[in-house]
Order: structure tokens, then sequence, then C-alpha cells
């Protein structure tokens, strides 16, 4: 096969744009119990001659989304540099006025705009690459670099990915990446994030026992995180306990989100995952973060892909997550959500891990064998994750 393009981003010192002070790495933490082990995929693989190669992959991807949900993904034709990790700084000059016109507003349904708890975010979906007046005037300069990156991870990255997904239901290649993936921005319809997160005072610690965000699955088809030596990032194990993430320099974390369990009929894995307090180590360390959220057709009917050999021959996984509790709408004769309606209403339902008044028991947690867990109905969809 001919090799991939690597990546090839406008240069970052053209007139007119501002100094950016360098990424420093913060020292990656001296805890070495409690972190997760997991499968790492070499991309460069797909490009292979050797049709054997190409096969291992995919039993390696194959057995790495059925564990785990979770993987790193190396070689994919971005460096460390070129990631321009340093970019969130800039948010250090975001305006006043640009805080408040831009902030995000859930209730809507998306997480579009300006975010502040813990430090910042902001997410850019079609909106804001499509019209500079919803993006910070800090951020205008370097959008050539931002626009580039974003199309990069989505149009070569995210859909070398697919391809490997859509081989192991046995598909054709591009199955995933033409019926399932949205288009038509550099995130089609999902959203590629900046993040810079600070220190957490300690009362807001005490408040939200540790939480930055509680445990969840993601609504769309994968998620694209670099990896940083900060660790806050954790996985719900097979032994229903939580384990950090671990740093793998210049690695991608891969994550599968619900559409894809759903598709594939239950045989590929939502991570359950959450954000915590880092390790006592690192718990003064600020924590930058580049996430590129994939998600599907918007119209996309939530159900598994029948024509898949795979699902066939072995049927669907009906004993886990939330293709489970899609699967009894689905019985009941009742149609299941599409993407649109079933991320834009748990958008707008979210909770903050500090609202004492609905993250208790009673509320929207309850006890399942001993371990706490959030239970929320949306459409008639139960889900139950753990806290």
């Amino acid at each position: 096969m001919t090799a991939t393009p690597a990546f090839n981003p406008p240069a970052a010192d053209l007139p007119g744009k501002p100094y950016v002070r360098p990424w420093v790495p913060p020292p990656v933490t001296n805890e070495k119990h409690n972190f997760a082990d997991l499968h790492a995929i070499d991309l460069s693989l797909m490009d292979s001659s050797d049709p054997n190669v190409v096969a291992r992959l995919v039993d390696t991807v194959k057995q790495a989304i059925r564990d785990d949900g979770f993987l790193f993904l190396e070689n994919y034709g971005i460096s460390l540099e070129q990631a321009r990790l340093s970019l969130p700084y800039m948010y250090d000059n975001i305006s006043e006025e640009d805080k408040e016109r831009l902030l995000f507003h859930p209730d809507t349904g998306r997480w579009a705009g300006y975010k502040h708890p813990f430090g910042f975010k902001f997410n850019w979906y079609t909106r804001e690459w499509n019209n500079l007046q919803y993006v910070p005037t800090c951020l205008h300069p370097f959008m050539d670099e931002i626009t580039a990156f974003a199309d990069y991870l989505t149009g070569s990255v995210n859909r070398r990915l697919l391809c490997l997904f859509s081989r192991v239901l046995e598909l054709p290649d591009d199955y995933l990446w033409k019926h399932v993936q949205s288009h038509g921005s550099p995130s089609g319809e999902g959203y590629f994030r900046h993040a810079l997160f600070r220190p957490v005072k300690q009362e807001t610690v005490k408040q939200s026992q540790g939480l930055r965000m509680h445990g969840h699955t993601d609504f769309g088809t994968t998620t694209l995180l670099f990896s940083v030596p900060v660790s806050c990032l954790q996985i719900w194990g097979d032994d229903e306990t939580w384990h950090y993430v671990p740093y793998k320099p210049g690695a991608l974390v891969i994550n599968i989100g619900e559409t894809l369990e759903i598709v594939s009929g239950g045989h590929f894995k939502a991570t359950r995952h959450r954000v915590y307090k880092p390790p006592a180590d690192q718990a003064e360390l600020e924590r930058l973060s580049l996430v590129l959220f994939n998600s599907s057709l918007g119209d996309l009917q939530m159900t598994p892909a029948i024509e898949s050999p795979l699902i066939q021959r072995e049927g669907c996984v009906e004993y886990q997550g939330v293709y489970k509790e899609f699967k009894k709408v689905m019985d009941s004769g009742l149609s299941p959500p599409t993407n649109k309606e079933w991320r834009e209403i748990q958008i707008a339902n979210a909770t903050d891990p500090t609202d004492t008044v609905r993250n208790r028991i009673g509320a929207d947690q309850v006890l399942i064998g001993g371990k706490l867990m959030n239970q929320r109905d949306f459409m008639g969809v139960k889900v139950v994750l753990p806290v």
C-alpha cells in the first residue's frame, strides 16, 4: 500500500503570529500503582504491503476494543512538536469581553464555546469553524494551524482508525467513515477542544470528592486525546475499580464512544472513564489538553449494523453497557433515539461534580453491589455508570 502522507502543518512562525511560550512537559508522577495496562496500536502498520502484518493489526485492535475500549495509538502521522500543545497558553490573553461573549450554554445540547471551571476549555463546533466571531480573538492568528491540525486528525487519523474498526466488523473499509461518521467541518458534528486545567482549590476538591468529571462514556464514534504527563484520566476496569491511564509520550489515547458500541451490536466496548484529581505529587501542576470528539451523523438511528458478517455469525453482545439498554427499547417496539437526540439531551442535563443536590443517593446516585453509581433515564434509556 502507498504510505499515508504525514501531517504537514502551516508554519508556526509566519509574520503576524504572536510568540507562544513553549510547552515544557511537567514531571511524570512517581506513583506506580493503580495504572491501567493498555494495548498500543501502531497505525503505520496499515500501510504494510504484507497482508499478514495488517491482519495481525486488525486482531490486536479487535482484542483492545473488546477488552477495554481504550487503546494507545502510535505512529499516526503527527509528531509531538507538530501537535503544538502550547497553543492553549494563548488563553492567558483572552479578553474579559470574549469570556462573557463566548460562554458556553449546555442547555442548547452542545458544549460550544468557552468554559472556565478548573481553568478553561474552548470547544470548536461547526459554527466556530465557519465564523471567527465565535472564536477568541487571541486565537485568530493561529486558526490556519488549528484548522489544519483538526482536519488531519479527522480526515486521516480517525478515517484510518474507522477503517480498522470496519475490518473488525468484516465490513468494507470505508463503511463506518461513509455511513456512520459525520462530516462537513474539521470536526464533523463533533467538536475539537483546547483546555488548560489549573490546580484546584482544596475546598473544591473536598466538595467534589476529587472528581473533575463523573464516570461517563462518550456519545460519539471515537475520542482522540493527546497523552500528557499529568495523570487525571481514569478508566473503569474489569475489577470494578478506577485505574489511571499512564503517560505515553507522543501517543494518542483512543476511546470508543457509545455510537460504535451500538452500531457494533455490543462487540465494541464504550469506555467508562472519568477525570479525577492527579496523584499527590502532581496536585500543583497545570494540565494541557487537546481532544477531538468525533461524532456520528445526527440523524443516525442508533441500531446495530446488521449487514456485518461478524454480527450475523456471532450475534450481538447483549450483556454490557449502553447497547444492552438500547436493545430493551428496540425490543419494546419503540424507535431508539437518533445520535443528535441522544447526545443533546445528555449534555443539556449534565451535572457538575460540585453539585451536592443532584450528586447524592436518592437523587441521581444509587448503590449497586456496594458501588456508587449515577443512574439517569434519557428518552426511555436507563444510563447507569460508576461515579
